[in-house]
């Protein structure tokens, strides 16, 4: 691979990362946290992509260019492919092939005193699996579908500690009214209450709490689909 070859896909690859890092695009690889690593990595590949042109010019003017074969601009295709299609979030099919993350919670925040108590889908199971501060409470949780082998539904939300790379799932059992027709990976607002009820999944045996279904709308993917709760 030449060195223009070189210098073009350190281009695209650095306008990609510009890309993704002023849009919400990168929230499909990494916590909203590295915002400035993924512009500043951007600036810093793009910078050295016009040095290396600029810097092979001036060889070529004194010693003159050589050639290099032209299937090595096919390494640009990836490149393009990253830029041109944008990788969905995962979803239904890693949550229920991958246990879920749920453990012990180090401490929580207090509840608000209103209802309906806006939660994250970490936040609800931490304290439906491990304290008793949900009951008598009304809650409103946001997340995707999932259903297992056996059809059992699950409001899941994909937690990670740094990038998409690490994310597991964190899931909530449903009961109660729930919508006649239950779709995988169709984000939906919640709203109930805190059930007794609590399972062990088949994957790593960890604890899936339950939700009591009062009622439940369909939403939009929100801009960030992971739960990053664990991160605050």
């Amino acid at each position: 691979m030449n060195r223009q070859a070189q210098a073009a896909v350190m281009f695209l690859l650095g306008g990609a990362l510009l890309h993704a890092g002023t849009t919400d695009l990168y929230l499909r690889y990494v916590k909203s946290g590295l915002r400035p690593l993924v512009l500043a990595a951007g600036v810093v590949l793009v910078v050295a992509a016009l040095a290396t042109v600029w810097y092979e010019r001036k060889r070529a003017a004194v010693g003159g260019a050589h050639p290099e074969p032209r299937v090595a601009w096919l390494l640009v295709l990836p490149v393009l492919a990253l830029i041109l299609i944008a990788p969905p979030a995962l979803g239904s099919y890693s949550a229920v092939r991958t246990g879920t993350a749920l453990q012990p919670p180090y401490g929580l925040d207090p509840l608000p005193a209103s209802d309906p108590v806006r939660l994250s889908v970490v936040d609800y199971a931490s304290r439906a699996a491990y304290t008793h501060s949900l009951r008598g409470r009304t809650v409103r949780v946001t997340g995707f579908l999932a259903l297992d082998a056996h059809g059992t539904p699950y409001l899941v939300r994909m937690a990670l500690n740094c990038c998409a790379a690490d994310a597991q799932p964190v899931k909530i059992g449903l009961t109660g009214q729930l919508p006649p027709v239950l779709r995988p990976d169709a984000w939906l607002e919640v709203t109930g209450g805190y059930a007794s009820r609590v399972t062990r999944d088949p994957v790593n045996n960890g604890v899936i709490p339950y939700l009591r279904v009062t009622s439940a709308r369909p939403v939009a993917t929100p801009a960030d689909p992971y739960d990053e709760t664990w991160n605050r």
